[in-house]
């Protein structure tokens, strides 16, 4: 399997990294990669805002099933998009059983996004999925393999279930997976897919896609090679905690700065000697986006760098273009503030949050927001009095969390990234406010500027970081 550029563009948030700022990158000399995070909501949303350009549905008429395809189109499809002010069609919550339609939206909408990143080229796409949102990986693993993608990309938890299920797509056979459930006595519980039976017909052969786990430690990189078999691993993504998005918990627990940030500390410093002595590829995230950047991975014995801030603020990302603006704005005079939030996502995972006003990052919004789970990709399977398997999240309705057996302090600070990061891509409901990730360093603004008010391409981007 031939290795991807020293260059990969790091899936970013939720439909920011599209499959066009990804066929870009592919195209350009980086490796592309589409963020496959709630893909089938995202589908059913673009749909119902008049498919601009018709590229989901020219997707979609690829489709190996196209009786599937027919449905979600009738079903979601609203020509010239919904009227303003209105509300998308809410999308059945993921359970251990997902409802058929679900799974059916969810197989298409994954082919849908890497066939639109692969469209009229050769060059190699990435997908990315975050480990924590476990249930619907069988689905659009399989969708994604369906339209050819070349690799894997996953952080967010330990993904060592996912070559398995890579091999099993590929193979014809069933992929299962592991589900964590709190509170059960086996600690998870397992699902599976049958592609074949589900669409009633035997798929056709797939590739298997390379697979490049993300790990914040040469501990957890070890750890996987040690459990894996061999083959299973194509190459590492190593993100630093400067990096955009989740970021790994710091090893020393509740140690915080004064400013009540996570801090870290000696014990999270990556050993890169026992990472080349893994004898694996690998390439490093988190402030490294500049030719001097990419030579310090390199002398680290990286293969290069994954880069997803410098991507996320070009004009060819899927971000709300305002609030884009001025973050490069206020990041070319050295003025963004971002910060790693400790309690704000619902995942438990650090999350970096850009500072600005009117989003979720200002306290008065988030008061101001009412408590709503509507999207529900981020709830957590969870062992019921009953027996029976729940779903609860602690940015839900308070009242909500409690009922169901969540504490209290788990909800305090805790935003919807559902809802937040949707309208960070100008796909969330009516008063819906966004939140913006974003890595900490966006030194390289001053170099692809020339002024606080210009712009840049993805293009321009990869031509500088791999400018000498």
């Amino acid at each position: 399997m031939q290795l991807p550029s020293s260059v990969i563009q790091g899936g970013m948030g939720v439909y920011i990294s599209t499959p066009f700022l990804a066929r870009i990158c592919s195209c350009n000399g980086a490796l592309g990669t589409v963020s496959g995070v709630g893909a089938e909501r995202l589908l059913a949303r673009i749909l119902q805002s008049g498919d601009p350009g018709g590229h989901y549905r020219r997707a979609l008429a690829d489709f190996p099933f196209p009786e599937v395809a027919e449905r979600i189109v009738k079903k979601y499809f609203v020509a010239g998009g919904i009227p303003v002010g209105e509300k998308f069609k809410v999308i059945p919550a993921f359970s251990l059983r997902p409802r058929s339609d679900l799974i059916a939206l969810s197989v298409a909408a994954s082919f849908a996004f890497v066939w639109l990143a692969k469209e009229g080229h050769p060059e190699p796409v990435s997908v990315n999925y975050l480990e924590k949102i476990q249930i619907p990986h069988i689905y659009h693993l399989t969708g994604a393999m369906l339209a050819g993608v070349d690799f894997v990309t996953m952080g967010a938890g330990i993904t060592l279930q996912i070559p398995g299920v890579l091999d099993a797509i590929a193979s014809g056979g069933v992929p299962s997976y592991r589900v964590l459930v709190e509170g059960s006595a086996g600690g998870t519980k397992t699902i599976s897919f049958d592609p074949s039976a589900f669409f009633k017909t035997k798929l056709p052969e797939l590739k298997r896609p390379g697979f490049l786990p993300v790990v914040s430690t040469d501990v957890l990189a070890g750890l996987m090679v040690k459990k894996l078999p061999p083959g299973s691993i194509q190459g590492f993504v190593v993100e630093l905690p400067t990096a955009g998005g989740h970021n790994a918990p710091p090893r020393t627990k509740g140690v915080f700065d004064e400013s009540g940030q996570p801090l870290y500390g000696p014990k999270d410093a990556v050993a890169f000697e026992k990472l080349r002595a893994l004898r694996i590829p690998f390439w490093i995230g988190g402030s490294l986006a500049s030719p001097e950047g990419l030579g310090k991975a390199k002398a680290l014995g990286a293969v290069g760098i994954q880069a997803g801030s410098i991507f996320a603020l070009s004009e060819d990302s899927g971000m709300d273009p305002l609030f884009r603006a001025e973050m490069r704005r206020l990041g070319y005079r050295d003025e963004l503030v971002i910060r790693t939030e400790a309690r704000v996502s619902p995942t438990g995972f650090p999350f970096k949050v850009a500072q600005l006003p009117g989003t979720l990052s200002d306290p008065a919004v988030y008061a101001a927001r009412a408590r709503v789970c509507d999207l529900s990709a981020l709830p957590v399977p969870y062992q019921q009095d009953d027996g029976k398997v729940g779903f609860r999240c602690p940015s839900e309705p308070v009242e909500d969390y409690l009922r169901k057996g969540g504490r209290l302090e788990d909800t305090e600070g805790a935003r919807c990234l559902c809802n937040g990061l949707f309208s960070a891509a100008r796909l969330g409901n009516p008063n819906e406010p966004p939140i913006f990730t974003i890595g900490d360093d966006v030194s390289f603004l001053r170099y692809l500027m020339s002024d606080e008010n210009s712009s840049y391409r993805a293009t321009d981007a990869i031509a500088y970081l791999l400018s000498t």
